[in-house]
């Protein structure tokens, strides 16, 4: 006789899709009670799939890559939060073997950030050439698990502002390239500048896009590209302006305009139709552990709390092509004590986390 986990309450399959409970074996979800089953533990509540970060980075801080050590309290502080899936937006660090524990995270990687020479955080990305970008991508391709990372734009000290990193004939190669190897290609974008040479290159998604203005929001809309707003992440811009108010400071105005329409930008392109998933950009400079936080600001920036909710579990994990709480799927999901329908801020909470069928929460 095997040990089966009961799970009953509110079972959140999907929007619209709500049962009232399901059962654990060996590791996954089935909804039908098994027979020769008996039930080990019971939990109850509001369930959720665990929580997607679609843009974190395991194994970087500030100054580069970090120790196994460091990585594995990054991806329990994820875990803890109920982050059970992460998309990692870069990252120097070889990560493989926390694919080999089952008490961590499950990750998707996009390799290494590409960026042009000393157009990035020192440590942080491989630094090149625009004639050497498809050969790069190409690499970090098979190196990724689907992902490619550019950068798109950053600060360019001669001009004293942001400005694209890559011109449009070396795009379209490129991601093309990552295009024949199976993978999507995103990139890291602040200003407005490179976002429709990366449109019509056929760019998949766009990080933070607060550069995203209301005539290039049909564009993207049309395309089906994606954004990942990092909302939590772009509240930091107001503090780096002040810092570097005295050396650039065209940088730190348009850093300060960036954020203060930040809330309208993301509304805008959500109510046109384009995807929006929760990512938090913890890695670098933010800590892990805050996706619950991401969903709150999207609520803040005018989505309705089950769209919010679903940038960050549903939506989220089919778009990544992973199962939520699905007949079979493995079994990771968040148990809260109140419908987080009703109120964001409960996901901040989680009463359970159990991944992999485990409860270690």
């Amino acid at each position: 006789m095997s040990d089966a986990l009961h799970v009953k309450g509110r079972i959140l399959v999907g929007p619209d899709d709500v049962r009232d409970e399901l059962w654990v074996l060996d590791g996954r979800i089935s909804y039908d009670r098994p027979r020769t089953a008996r039930d080990l533990r019971t939990v109850d509540g509001w369930v959720l799939p665990g929580l997607v970060d679609a843009h974190c980075h395991v194994g970087l801080d500030r100054h580069g890559p970090v120790s196994d050590d460091v990585s594995e309290k990054q991806a329990l502080t994820d875990r803890e939060a109920g982050a059970l899936l992460l998309r990692d937006a870069g990252s120097p660090s070889d990560t493989r073997w926390i694919d080999a524990r089952d008490d961590l995270p499950k990750i998707i990687r996009a390799g290494r950030h590409i960026a042009r020479t000393r157009r990035y955080i020192r440590n942080y990305a491989w630094e090149i050439e625009p004639g050497d970008l498809v050969a790069y991508v190409a690499q970090e391709a098979r190196r990724g698990d689907g992902w490619v990372k550019l950068v798109g734009d950053w600060i360019d000290r001669e001009a004293g502002d942001l400005t694209a990193c890559w011109p449009r004939e070396a795009l379209a190669p490129a991601i093309a390239e990552a295009h024949r190897l199976g993978a999507r290609v995103t990139a890291h974008c602040f200003a407005e500048d490179s976002l429709r040479d990366l449109v019509e290159a056929g760019i998949d998604c766009i990080e933070h896009a607060t550069g995203l203005t209301d005539d290039l929001i049909p564009l993207f809309a049309a395309r089906g590209v994606a954004i990942v707003p990092t909302l939590v992440n772009i509240a930091t811009f107001p503090r780096l302006a002040d810092g570097g108010e005295s050396k650039f400071p065209r940088w730190s105005a348009h850093m300060r305009r960036l954020h203060e329409r930040r809330y309208d930008t993301v509304r805008n392109a959500h109510d046109a139709g384009i995807p929006v998933f929760v990512g938090t950009d913890a890695g670098g400079t933010l800590p892990h552990g805050l996706a619950a936080a991401e969903v709150g600001e999207l609520v803040t920036a005018g989505l309705p709390a089950v769209a919010a909710i679903s940038a960050g579990t549903w939506a989220a994990r089919a778009w990544l092509g992973r199962p939520g709480l699905d007949e079979g799927a493995p079994a990771d999901l968040v148990v809260y004590d109140r419908d987080p329908c009703d109120d964001v801020r409960v996901l901040t909470d989680p009463r359970r986390v159990v991944l992999n069928g485990r409860v270690v929460v």
